[in-house]
């Protein structure tokens, strides 16, 4: 998944980049006035046959704006150009899931360890240990450099210093070492677990 969308997103750039610099030089081309400098013979529709060339003529630019459905087409088409961006964007800048590390197997070759296999027992040993009522782990950054981001629900009793403590020696350790990593930082968020108050008789 991952890498189709960093394909898709290659693509989208690159044919952005060649409209824009398609457009440009058209422009440029036309504005300098080389057609007729160069002498080249342009088709008859064509825009830009001098500096004082326009893309649009005024009937061109007017000839809708007396009907009704004109404006509202072309704000709702603006306004989804816009939404369509901006959830690209965010897309672009949230944080991702890592979908699969590199493991050193030993022989050259390494070996794709799935990254929700090993959120899966993270989390499971995480939640083992004492103190821990619920933890939720995801793996960030790139396949051969992963990070750990993690939060933990402590029970009332907890206390936070021993819980990180064994979390980076137990639970983080043993996946560091099981996928052949030497380093593994991470970032944990604590909470407290709220619990209603007891009645006492």
């Amino acid at each position: 998944m991952r890498q189709v969308r960093r394909t898709a997103n290659r693509v989208l750039l690159g044919l952005a980049g060649v409209l824009l610099l398609g457009t440009g030089g058209l422009v440029l081309f036309g504005g300098l006035g080389l057609p007729a400098k160069w002498h080249l013979g342009l088709p008859a529709g064509w825009p830009w046959h001098g500096p004082d060339g326009v893309l649009l003529s005024a009937h061109q630019r007017t000839r809708w704006t007396d009907q009704g459905w004109w404006w509202p087409a072309v704000i709702a088409a603006l306004a989804v150009v816009v939404l369509l961006m901006l959830w690209w964007l965010l897309v672009q800048l949230r944080r991702r899931r890592l979908d699969e590390i590199l493991v050193d197997s030993g022989d050259g070759e390494g070996a794709l360890l799935r990254g929700r296999a090993l959120e899966g027992v993270l989390a499971a040993e995480t939640e083992s240990l004492e103190g821990v009522e619920r933890a939720g782990v995801l793996l960030t950054g790139r396949r051969g450099e992963p990070r750990i981001r993690a939060v933990l629900a402590l029970a009332p009793h907890a206390d936070p210093g021993t819980v990180v403590r064994r979390l980076s020696d137990e639970a983080v350790a043993h996946a560091r070492r099981s996928a052949g990593l030497d380093r593994l930082p991470a970032e944990v968020r604590l909470q407290a677990v709220k619990h209603r108050a007891e009645r006492v008789s």
